[in-house]
């Protein structure tokens, strides 16, 4: 089968970074997994953070690739939730291959149902991200997805990303007040598009332009980008008894005693590869959750991210998608679809 892969860890702009190449289609699956034909992928952060620079070589070709929507070819014996010929979206699990090749095997606890309003290739811009704001707004941070944000606020920082785009849609759904992020014209568009009430320049200090917009303090801070950078306003702005929702670490050591101690603030990391990962009794809640917000895309409720396709899955078009992601100027979700 056709694949895209990497044996060295090199800089994006270097060819040999990732590689066309020929690869044994996988096993028949058994137990739980499915053998799905791999239709469109997509590209996030992790995969050029697993990507980056390092002196390991692999001996045998690595394939990376962290969300993908496709066709069911086969089930396992266990397999209680799709049957052949089903089309499908999920991110799966890091520590098996992944997504950027014509067929994968992937557990059923952790895949969805793709909406049936979405092509292939805006199917799979939303998994990684949807399950990423999914879970941290309702399983970790435990707000509930209908009613939950009811008379709060929440600020998201990096609201035009992959993440952002998502969770500004899931916040405004549950109610929330949503203030989010963003310093050019089109990424300001973006975010009031979908649905942010607020929109606040992150290149500016953010405390004056909220007190501007009449907050003094916000219940909830969805932290999706430099935490370093933001973390002492977030103490300053972040309301007593508030939640912090995090997904990217700290290159250095942060407070987390005053003021967070004082307003008994609670600070909640998310890491949608653990259930997965760790083989979890739950994980089957990422399926429900992909599900469910498969319905909500049909229903009109939740709108797709995808902003791109880039071409057909090839070594060329994915570096491309590296190297833009790289940049830190994307908007929404790139793609890339067929073979």
């Amino acid at each position: 089968m056709k694949a895209v892969a990497l044996t060295r860890y090199l800089p994006i702009d270097d060819p040999q970074s990732l590689l066309d190449v020929e690869l044994p289609q996988p096993s028949p699956p058994t137990g739980h997994d499915l053998l799905v034909r791999v239709e469109a992928v997509s590209v996030n952060p992790v995969d050029s953070k697993v990507r980056s620079p390092k002196p390991q070589v692999e001996a045998q070709p690595k394939v990376l690739g962290y969300d993908a929507a496709g066709v069911i070819e086969a089930i396992g014996d266990e397999v209680t939730l799709f049957k052949p010929g089903d089309t499908v979206y999920y991110a799966g699990d890091i520590t098996r291959s992944g997504s950027n090749a014509q067929y994968q095997l992937v557990d059923e606890r952790i895949v969805g149902h793709k909406p049936a309003t979405l092509d292939f290739a805006q199917a799979a811009a939303l998994p990684l991200t949807a399950i990423t704001a999914w879970e941290l707004l309702f399983h970790r941070m435990g707000y509930d997805p209908e009613h939950g944000g009811d008379g709060k606020s929440v600020l998201i920082l990096a609201g035009a990303g992959g993440v952002g785009s998502i969770a500004i849609q899931l916040a405004r759904r549950a109610g929330f007040t949503v203030i989010a992020t963003a310093s050019r014209p089109e990424t300001i568009d973006w975010c009031r598009s979908l649905g942010a009430h607020h929109v606040v320049d992150h290149r500016q200090p953010l405390s004056p332009q909220l007190h501007a917009l009449g907050f003094d303090a916000v219940d909830a801070v969805l932290h999706f980008v430099d935490t370093d950078r933001y973390w002492n306003e977030i103490a300053e702005l972040i309301a007593p008894q508030g939640r912090i929702g995090l997904i990217v670490g700290p290159r250095k050591p942060v407070n987390i005693d005053e003021p967070f101690k004082a307003k008994a603030i609670s600070i909640h990391w998310e890491m949608m590869f653990t259930r997965p990962r760790f083989k979890t009794p739950d994980q089957v809640e990422q399926h429900h959750l992909l599900d469910r917000v498969a319905v909500l895309i049909d229903a009109g409720e939740l709108r797709g991210t995808h902003t791109e396709t880039l071409g057909r899955i090839d070594a060329a078009n994915l570096r491309e998608a590296h190297r833009r992601l790289e940049s830190g100027t994307t908007i929404g979700k790139l793609t890339l679809a067929g073979w």
